[in-house]
Protein backbone atom coordinates (compact mmCIF):
# COMPACT_ATOMS: atom_id res chain seq x y z
CA UNK A 1 0.00 0.00 0.00
CA UNK A 2 1.87 3.31 -0.68
CA UNK A 3 2.40 5.57 2.03
CA UNK A 4 0.46 8.42 1.07
CA UNK A 5 -2.75 6.15 1.49
CA UNK A 6 -1.02 4.52 4.76
CA UNK A 7 -2.91 7.44 7.65
CA UNK A 8 -6.05 6.45 5.93
CA UNK A 9 -6.65 3.96 8.74
CA UNK A 10 -7.64 4.55 12.30
CA UNK A 11 -5.05 2.09 13.72
CA UNK A 12 -2.30 4.30 12.26
CA UNK A 13 -4.17 7.57 13.42
CA UNK A 14 -3.69 5.77 16.30
CA UNK A 15 -0.35 4.58 16.68
CA UNK A 16 0.71 8.25 15.64
CA UNK A 17 -1.04 9.61 18.88
CA UNK A 18 -0.10 7.06 21.17
CA UNK A 19 3.51 7.11 19.36
CA UNK A 20 3.85 11.01 20.69
CA UNK A 21 2.67 10.68 23.65
CA UNK A 22 -0.92 11.65 23.26
CA UNK A 23 -4.35 10.23 24.67
CA UNK A 24 -6.01 8.72 21.75
CA UNK A 25 -9.65 10.62 21.67
CA UNK A 26 -12.43 10.88 19.74
CA UNK A 27 -11.96 14.25 19.06
CA UNK A 28 -8.53 14.29 17.55
CA UNK A 29 -9.36 10.93 15.52
CA UNK A 30 -12.29 12.85 13.67
CA UNK A 31 -9.86 15.77 12.95
CA UNK A 32 -7.30 13.64 12.10
CA UNK A 33 -9.39 11.72 10.03
CA UNK A 34 -10.82 14.65 7.94
CA UNK A 35 -7.41 16.44 7.44
CA UNK A 36 -6.03 12.84 5.75
CA UNK A 37 -9.44 13.36 3.93
CA UNK A 38 -8.65 16.65 2.88
CA UNK A 39 -5.05 16.33 1.86
CA UNK A 40 -4.79 20.14 1.27
CA UNK A 41 -3.66 22.85 3.48
CA UNK A 42 -7.29 23.26 5.83
CA UNK A 43 -7.89 26.63 8.13
CA UNK A 44 -9.58 26.41 11.46
CA UNK A 45 -12.60 28.08 10.39
CA UNK A 46 -13.22 25.74 7.08
CA UNK A 47 -12.60 22.83 8.97
CA UNK A 48 -15.00 23.61 11.96
CA UNK A 49 -17.32 24.07 8.70
CA UNK A 50 -16.60 20.86 6.94
CA UNK A 51 -16.77 19.00 10.60
CA UNK A 52 -20.69 20.74 11.26
CA UNK A 53 -22.60 18.12 12.79
CA UNK A 54 -19.74 16.20 14.19
CA UNK A 55 -20.48 17.50 17.78
CA UNK A 56 -17.53 19.08 17.99
CA UNK A 57 -17.18 22.81 18.41
CA UNK A 58 -14.85 25.41 17.25
CA UNK A 59 -12.82 25.62 20.25
CA UNK A 60 -12.82 21.90 20.62
CA UNK A 61 -11.23 21.72 17.34
CA UNK A 62 -8.59 24.39 17.66
CA UNK A 63 -7.49 23.32 20.77
CA UNK A 64 -6.87 20.02 19.10
CA UNK A 65 -5.45 21.63 15.96
CA UNK A 66 -2.71 23.76 18.00
CA UNK A 67 -2.19 20.46 20.33
CA UNK A 68 -1.90 18.07 17.54
CA UNK A 69 1.06 20.96 15.94
CA UNK A 70 2.92 21.56 19.01
CA UNK A 71 3.24 17.76 19.29
CA UNK A 72 4.52 17.81 15.34
CA UNK A 73 1.45 15.62 14.12
CA UNK A 74 0.09 18.51 12.35
CA UNK A 75 2.22 21.41 9.67
CA UNK A 76 0.90 24.36 10.25
CA UNK A 77 1.79 26.92 7.62
CA UNK A 78 0.70 30.69 6.35
CA UNK A 79 0.04 31.13 2.71
CA UNK A 80 0.29 34.81 2.56
CA UNK A 81 -3.32 35.76 3.30
CA UNK A 82 -2.95 35.67 7.17
CA UNK A 83 -5.15 32.77 7.62
CA UNK A 84 -3.17 29.89 9.35
CA UNK A 85 -3.31 26.10 7.48
CA UNK A 86 -2.96 22.70 8.56
CA UNK A 87 -2.36 19.51 7.39
CA UNK A 88 -2.17 16.02 8.22
CA UNK A 89 1.36 15.17 6.45
CA UNK A 90 0.28 11.62 4.08
CA UNK A 91 3.58 9.63 4.41
CA UNK A 92 6.75 9.44 6.82
CA UNK A 93 8.77 12.86 5.65
CA UNK A 94 9.61 14.59 8.87
CA UNK A 95 10.46 17.65 7.00
CA UNK A 96 7.13 18.39 5.28
CA UNK A 97 6.72 22.10 6.22
CA UNK A 98 9.40 22.23 3.19
CA UNK A 99 7.49 20.91 0.16
CA UNK A 100 6.23 23.65 -1.96
CA UNK A 101 2.71 24.87 -2.04
CA UNK A 102 0.37 26.56 -5.19
CA UNK A 103 -2.10 29.40 -4.53
CA UNK A 104 -4.58 30.13 -6.86
CA UNK A 105 -4.80 34.24 -6.41
CA UNK A 106 -8.11 33.75 -8.03
CA UNK A 107 -10.16 31.09 -5.62
CA UNK A 108 -7.78 30.72 -3.23
CA UNK A 109 -7.26 27.27 -3.66
CA UNK A 110 -4.65 25.62 -2.23
CA UNK A 111 -2.32 22.43 -3.30
CA UNK A 112 0.89 20.47 -2.20
CA UNK A 113 2.79 20.22 -4.78
CA UNK A 114 6.03 17.66 -4.63
CA UNK A 115 9.18 18.72 -2.84
CA UNK A 116 11.41 18.53 -6.09
CA UNK A 117 8.95 20.33 -7.92
CA UNK A 118 10.79 23.70 -7.85
CA UNK A 119 14.60 24.22 -6.87
CA UNK A 120 16.39 27.43 -6.24
CA UNK A 121 19.28 28.32 -8.11
CA UNK A 122 21.75 31.65 -7.48
CA UNK A 123 21.55 33.24 -4.76
CA UNK A 124 18.00 32.11 -3.99
CA UNK A 125 20.14 28.65 -3.35
CA UNK A 126 22.55 29.88 -0.54
CA UNK A 127 19.78 31.05 2.22
CA UNK A 128 17.80 28.72 4.69
CA UNK A 129 14.31 28.45 2.40
CA UNK A 130 11.68 27.20 4.94
CA UNK A 131 8.58 27.48 2.60
CA UNK A 132 7.98 28.34 -1.25
CA UNK A 133 4.70 29.47 -2.49
CA UNK A 134 3.73 29.82 -5.76
CA UNK A 135 0.91 31.76 -6.92
CA UNK A 136 -0.90 31.85 -9.89
CA UNK A 137 -4.28 31.14 -11.20
CA UNK A 138 -5.84 27.71 -11.11
CA UNK A 139 -6.67 25.57 -14.14
CA UNK A 140 -10.48 26.02 -13.25
CA UNK A 141 -9.99 29.70 -13.23
CA UNK A 142 -8.30 30.00 -16.46
CA UNK A 143 -10.86 27.92 -17.99
CA UNK A 144 -13.81 29.26 -16.24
Amino acid sequence: MPSKLRLLRDEDLRQLLAGRGLRVTEQRLAILRMLARLRVPTSHPELTARMAGSGLDQSTIYRNLVSLTDEGILVKTQLGDNVWRFELPQGPQVAHGTHPHFVCSDCGWVDCLPSGSVSLTGAAAQNEVAEVQLRGRCSGCVRG
